[in-house]
C-alpha cells in the first residue's frame, strides 16, 4: 500500500528504475517524474540491495518510542474505561495524565466510544467480523441511471443535461468479503436471477484468484431472486455456500455491501462528471483496483483488503 503522501507507486517506482537501468540520467528521469534527485537514488539504493522488495513501502513505525505511556499505565486507562465507563476528562486527574494521551491510549484500544462497548460487561461489540475469508460474503445490487453520450447534468448543467427518456438503468453488482472487506462488481443491464447467479459464480471465481479458496456463506436481502430463484439455489450449490437472507426491512444486516455502495458512489460513480456511460463503466475497474489494494479501510487499521485475504492477523505483507 502506497502512504498516503507518496509520490510515486510500486509501478511508479519500477518504471522510475527501467528508466535509469536504460542509461538516462537519474536527475533527468527524477524531473519528468516530478520527484527530488535524492529520492530517485533512495529507489535505485533500494533496488540495487534488496532487489525488487525493496520498492514496496515500509512502516513508518519507529523502531523505539521511549516516551510512549508504560503498558501498565495504559491497562489502568483501560480498566477505568471498561468498569466505571468514565471519559479522557476524569481518567486523566486520577492518572495524572494530560486528558489527550488517555484518548489517544483510548483510540489505540478501541474503547474511544462508549456506544462501542457492552455495558455490562466493558467488551467491544460495535463493530463484528468474520474470522476468517469466505466465511460470509455480503451481495447486493445498486442501480443507478445511464449517461447520454455527452454527459448529463453534471456536465451540461441542470436544464441542459436532464435525464433522456428511454436511457434506462445500469445495476452494479457487487460482492464483498466480511473478513477482509475485498469487494467485487459489475455493470449489468438487469438484476434478473440468471444475472444474479452468474455474477454469483464469476465472483466466486475472483474471490478463488486472490486466495479465497471457500465461500461458505452468502448474505443477501430478501429480493424474490435470492429467495426463490432456481439459477440463484443452483449457482450456491455448486460453490458449496449455504444462502442467507437479511431480516426484513433491515438493511443493516447487509451493512458491508451497503456501506460499499455508498463509496463505490462517492469515488467512483459520482467522483467526477463523465461524459458518457461506457466512460463510467471504464473506470469501475481502476476503482476496484485502487480500493482492493491501495486505498486505506478504516475497519482494517488504514491497511487495504488485500492485506487480510492471506494474513488473517491483518499484517499487511507483499
Amino acid at each position: 500500500m502506497s502512504h498516503r503522501n507518496a509520490q510515486l507507486t510500486v509501478f511508479g517506482r519500477l518504471l522510475l528504475v527501467e528508466r535509469v537501468v536504460s542509461g538516462r540520467p537519474v536527475a533527468h528521469v527524477a524531473a519528468e517524474m516530478g520527484i527530488s534527485r535524492a529520492t530517485a537514488h533512495k529507489w535505485m539504493r533500494r533496488r540495487r540491495t534488496e532487489g525488487q522488495a525493496g520498492l514496496h513501502d515500509r512502516s513508518s513505525r519507529p523502531h523505539a518510542t521511549p516516551r510512549r505511556t508504560p503498558a501498565t499505565t495504559e491497562a489502568r486507562v483501560c480498566e477505568l474505561r471498561r468498569t466505571r465507563k468514565l471519559g479522557p476528562a476524569r481518567i486523566g486527574p486520577i492518572l495524572g495524565l494530560p486528558s489527550s494521551t488517555v484518548h489517544r491510549i483510548l483510540t489505540r484500544h478501541g474503547l474511544h466510544r462508549l456506544a462501542w462497548i457492552d455495558r455490562p460487561t466493558g467488551q467491544t461489540i460495535r463493530r463484528y467480523e468474520r474470522e476468517r475469508p469466505g466465511e460470509l460474503i455480503h451481495i447486493d445490487v445498486k442501480k443507478l441511471g445511464r449517461i447520454p453520450d455527452g454527459g448529463g447534468h453534471k456536465v451540461l448543467g441542470r436544464d441542459a443535461g436532464r435525464p433522456i427518456r428511454g436511457m434506462g438503468f445500469d445495476y452494479i453488482h457487487s460482492a464483498v468479503d466480511d473478513h477482509s472487506r475485498l469487494a467485487y462488481s459489475e455493470i449489468h443491464p438487469d438484476e434478473k436471477v440468471a444475472t444474479c447467479a452468474a455474477f454469483l459464480t464469476r465472483a466466486a471465481a475472483f474471490f478463488h484468484a486472490h486466495g479465497i479458496t471457500r465461500i461458505e456463506r452468502v448474505l443477501t436481502d430478501n429480493a424474490w431472486d435470492y429467495r426463490k430463484g432456481l439459477a440463484w439455489k443452483d449457482a450456491l450449490h455448486q460453490l458449496g455456500a449455504t444462502g442467507k437472507l437479511t431480516r426484513a426491512h433491515r438493511p443493516q444486516t447487509n451493512g458491508k455491501v451497503e456501506r460499499f455502495n455508498r463509496t463505490l458512489l462517492e469515488e467512483w460513480a459520482y467522483l467526477r462528471p463523465y461524459t458518457s456511460n461506457d466512460e463510467r463503466t471504464t473506470a469501475l475497474d481502476t476503482f476496484l483496483h485502487t480500493y482492493n489494494y491501495h486505498r486505506c479501510h478504516t475497519a482494517l487499521g488504514g491497511q487495504p483488503p488485500i492485506s487480510r485475504v492471506n494474513n488473517p492477523a491483518g499484517q499487511f505483507t507483499w
